[in-house]
């Protein structure tokens, strides 16, 4: 019986896991899985650390629980990349600071490998996720965005401006015309 109780548990926290990864990957905006096989705690706390800091979760999870969390979501497109040691960067905000910290890490440390992601859906392999990094962040999008809006309309005010001055000044070219003639 005692074999039974401590199974049932076991079976209990996996399928617990396996509830929060689905919720989490649910909410993700993107999804990046890595193989960190080879970096020493040290390592990984720091890149934790980093990714911590855009508010990205890095968490390594066994690949079964990883493959049963993806079923019936967009993270389902990537399963085959559940093998070997796999930990995943969940980003619930700006899906380019995930790809922009584990590309710059993985540049400096060549024992964390970039397997795959999800954005949107769309399965990313290495080239997209370097492609999606290269992007500007979030609050740099928002900005130029921002900047833009404003300046439409700054420049729409301008050219309205002129219209009555352009118009004072083709009246007073035709009174001054009028007046060299008469």
């Amino acid at each position: 019986m005692e074999g039974g109780v401590g199974y049932s548990m076991k079976k209990d926290q996996k399928n617990k896991i396996v509830e929060e990864l689905r919720e989490k990957f649910s909410r993700s905006k993107v999804v990046i899985v890595t193989d960190f096989k080879g970096l020493d705690v040290e390592k990984i706390s720091d890149l934790r650390r980093k990714l911590r800091e855009s508010e990205i979760e890095y968490k390594v999870v066994k690949n079964t629980l990883l493959v049963r969390a993806s079923e019936g979501t967009d993270i389902a497109v990537i399963r085959g990349s559940f093998k070997g040691p796999s930990a995943v960067a969940l980003s619930y905000n700006d899906p380019v600071a995930s790809a922009k910290i584990l590309t710059q890490y993985a540049a400096k440390e060549d024992k964390l490998k970039i397997k795959s992601g999800v954005l949107n859906g769309k399965a990313l392999d290495w080239n997209a996720i370097k492609a999606l990094s290269d992007l500007p962040s979030r609050e740099v999008l928002l900005g130029q965005l921002l900047s833009a809006m404003n300046g439409v309309p700054v420049a729409f005010l301008r050219a309205l401006n002129d219209i009555p001055v352009r118009f004072l000044n083709v009246l007073g070219a035709i009174a001054r015309q009028k007046e060299a003639v008469g």
